[in-house]
């Protein structure tokens, strides 16, 4: 007796075709999103002496190419040339890039200083605070080689409409992954803010004071 041959009604392809589908998205969402911070895990060392007269700072919001004014991190791949960048939306920092370098370059600064961060206080204050406007000019992120990252800032106290300018850059060697790129990030915004700090402490002690070397 012969038997007729089995073939796969549409429905059954249909179902087939739908499983599949369904198994690609799950592996897809099965990837959670990562995300970073700016802020040092670690209290910095002070640049200022213990008993100095107590310090107040006002940082401005950070300044920054609309490129870079985003959660997600922008990242340019190991071995690609060119103007290629990717925007990596499962790798996101934990607020948009300027506020979360705006808070730790605050909390960098003050720590080194022994000085309290009254941005939002709107206060009078025993003594005039130091304003401080910072511009990121560059957060160029290497995958598996550096971050590049180059800031300028102003300082001046409230009092007077004297300023100072000074810029940083520097090149930070990274390990293998984004979170090693996210590190070495960390680690700039940390060096950037100790220079910041130390262009502070050295405008108080002599008001015509130039850039620190560090």
């Amino acid at each position: 007796m012969k038997h007729a041959p089995l073939r796969s009604s549409p429905l059954r392809a249909s179902a087939g075709l739908f499983g599949a589908a369904a198994l690609v998205l799950a592996g897809c969402a099965s990837q959670p999103d990562r995300y970073y911070t700016l802020a040092s895990p670690t209290a910095p060392a002070p640049v200022v002496t213990a008993g100095a007269a107590p310090v107040f700072i006002e940082l401005a919001p950070v300044a920054m190419p609309e490129r870079l004014a985003r959660p997600q991190m922008l990242v340019r791949r190991a071995g690609t040339t060119g103007a290629e960048v990717q925007l990596l939306e499962q790798h996101r920092w934990t607020s948009s890039l300027e506020n979360e370098m705006r808070d730790a370059l605050a909390s960098g600064i003050a720590t080194r200083l022994g000085a309290i961060d009254v941005t939002k206080g709107g206060r009078q204050l025993p003594t005039p605070a130091w304003r401080i406007a910072v511009q990121l000019r560059q957060l160029d992120a290497v995958e598996d080689s550096r971050v590049d990252a180059a800031f300028s800032w102003t300082v001046r106290r409230a009092d007077t409409e004297r300023s100072a300018a000074c810029q940083w850059s520097a090149s930070t060697p990274v390990g293998q992954g984004i979170a090693a790129l996210a590190q070495g990030a960390q680690i700039a915004t940390a060096d950037a803010a100790q220079a910041i700090a130390r262009h502070v402490a050295a405008l108080q002690a002599n008001p015509l004071a130039g850039c620190p070397n560090s």
